[in-house]
């Protein structure tokens, strides 16, 4: 069934309002709620389905601005659910503002399940899925009065954007859709003689990213594309071309297939130097996954014990899509062994999937608490001591209080905003630093003692880690030897170990190493790059990972 997009009322202080258009008066459906305010985009109201689509006319005529959404409806309906409406805009043709900068023609704004609307956040993980990219959103908050002045106070660059759309963050019904939507648009928006659909069609431009999101849709791969949008370099375009028919052919999409195709472009690269690199077009939480399958699938070219495979690829999973894995794998297979190996893998991965409701079992838990049993379930699981969420449960019962200490394992080379990072946690109870104990020995910068150091950092450690307790080890802790010596620690007192990984690119460290007060000489931290190996998920019961910003940007 073909549903018409309502009219969306206009905020009552939108200076675009005309004496034809609606105003809310009323503000009551908005207030004690969470709202998001996206961009108001400057183009034509499109709904697709998973058999078709309409612009707001239901019966609206072939135009030669609409071929494009056209053909991304005829890619991603059959993922979008019987009795599904995607709402959005298409932005194809210029109306009356130009965009030069865009990530797709076509930008979904609500997700409908027959008569209600999905909430924010599901709206965009699902459109993302299809290779949807959503508005921009420009504030997001409960709405009340401090709000309500907040967005009368917003000033939109009207040269460039047509206005703002408030909606609540939550699901809505449609029959609330008069009282919970409403528009702010710009006075006298338009600003063309002749309506748009009776001139010839200008063509808007689109930006970098938009090859990021055609090939999250299905679109047929560009590896030069891809390689502008990314700032990776040329790459092994045979390799991305081949992984996207591998992935096809497992159904992946959205960010999944986007991950495997650049992993294969760039699979050349340093693991440790990708994730850096990609943050910016891909955000760390892409950028680290992208990296983590390039670090990953040659291991699926060799032979490995069957009895283990079951744990091996568990633990994989935590780090990377499995089918994801497999396609980039086969892609880049070099003969026939690695190839059967590479298929043989495949086959027991089919059994590999985390019980249903694992995570869920916890989620009544302090967060430390839910951390931690969920990763001892997941170690229990992997090693096939339980295979449902109600025997996971029985099997952490004795990490449920939350009385174990708490170790936090530093990573990263120097000047990579680890110790700065660190030293702003709240609750820390005790902090060990090498280059602490290093300068009270006389200087910071003298190697000379590091066993002497290392073991009086190990006693302080062990001295420190007490049932609730919070310490943090401060340590470059480049590789898996030399984070082993605190794990071992960790695990005989029973702590909770989180890893901290400081991931910053070289040019970065190079720039903030002339700024510091204890700059490294440049060949140690050339040297540290070299040898850093960044800790994989799973490889601590979480982990955090840390970029330019200095913050928290995903977590494992």
């Amino acid at each position: 069934m073909r549903t018409h997009y309502p009219r969306t009322p206009h905020l009552p202080w939108s200076p675009g309002a005309t004496s034809d258009d609606v105003r809310l008066t009323d503000l009551a459906g908005l207030t004690g709620t969470q709202v998001v305010v996206t961009e108001k985009l400057d183009g034509e109201n499109t709904t697709l389905y998973a058999d078709g689509l309409h612009a707001r006319s239901l019966d609206s005529a072939h135009h030669p601005s609409r071929g494009w959404v056209k053909a991304l409806q005829s890619r991603i309906g059959p993922r979008i659910p019987a009795g599904w409406r995607i709402c959005g805009e298409n932005v194809f043709a210029r109306h009356s503002i130009p965009y030069e900068d865009l990530a797709g023609y076509f930008y979904g704004f609500s997700v409908w399940d027959g008569d209600v609307c999905l909430d924010w956040d599901r709206t965009v993980d699902f459109l993302r899925d299809l290779g949807v990219p959503t508005p921009p959103v420009l504030w997001r908050g409960v709405f009340d009065a401090r709000a309500e002045k907040t967005l009368r106070a917003m000033r939109p660059d009207t040269d460039r954007q047509e206005g703002y759309v408030v909606r609540p963050a939550e699901a809505f019904p449609a029959a609330a859709f008069e009282r919970r939507v409403a528009k702010w648009v710009r006075p006298g928006h338009v600003t063309t003689d002749t309506h748009w659909m009776h001139a010839a069609v200008v063509e808007n431009g689109l930006g970098p990213a938009a090859a990021l999101w055609s090939v999250r849709s299905g679109a047929p791969v560009d590896p030069a594309a891809l390689a502008v949008a990314t700032g990776t370099g040329p790459g092994d375009a045979p390799a991305a071309l081949a992984t996207a028919d591998a992935l096809d052919a497992r159904g992946s999409t959205g960010d999944d297939r986007l991950a495997g195709v650049l992993a294969a472009l760039v699979h050349r690269t340093r693991r440790a130097a990708l994730a850096p690199a990609l943050a910016g077009p891909l955000g760390m939480r892409l950028a680290r996954q992208t990296a983590d399958l390039v670090g990953l699938y040659p291991a699926l070219h060799r032979p490995y014990p069957d009895e283990q495979r079951h744990g091996g690829l568990a633990w994989m999973a935590l780090a990377a899509r499995l089918p994801v894995l497999h396609a980039l794998a086969d892609a880049l297979a070099e003969g026939p062994e690695a190839r059967e190996e590479v298929e043989w893998s495949e086959l027991h991965a089919r059994d590999v999937a985390e019980p249903d409701g694992l995570r869920e079992a916890f989620a009544g838990l302090e967060p430390d608490a839910a951390d931690r049993c969920l990763a001892q379930a997941r170690e229990a699981y992997a090693r096939g001591r339980v295979t449902t969420a109600e025997e996971a449960v029985a099997a952490t019962w004795r990490w449920r209080s939350g009385g174990f200490p708490r170790l936090i394992h530093l990573a990263g080379p120097s000047g990579s905003g680890k110790s700065t990072f660190a030293r702003g946690l709240p609750g820390i109870t005790t902090y060990i630093s090498l280059d602490d104990l290093r300068q009270a020995r006389g200087s910071r910068a003298d190697q000379s003692a590091n066993e002497e150091v290392m073991r009086e950092g190990l006693r302080r450690l062990d001295a420190a880690l007490v049932p609730g307790a919070t310490v943090v080890w401060d340590a470059t802790s480049l590789n898996p030897h030399q984070r082993s010596v605190i794990h071992a620690t960790a695990h005989r007192h029973d702590a909770l170990l989180t890893h901290a990984v400081a991931w910053v690119g070289a040019e970065e460290l190079t720039a903030r190493n002339g700024r510091r007060d204890h700059p490294v000489p440049p060949d140690v931290l050339a040297s540290q790059l070299r040898r850093f190996v960044p800790p994989y998920p799973g490889q601590a019961h979480r982990t955090w990972y840390i970029g330019t910003s200095g913050t928290v940007e995903d977590r494992a």
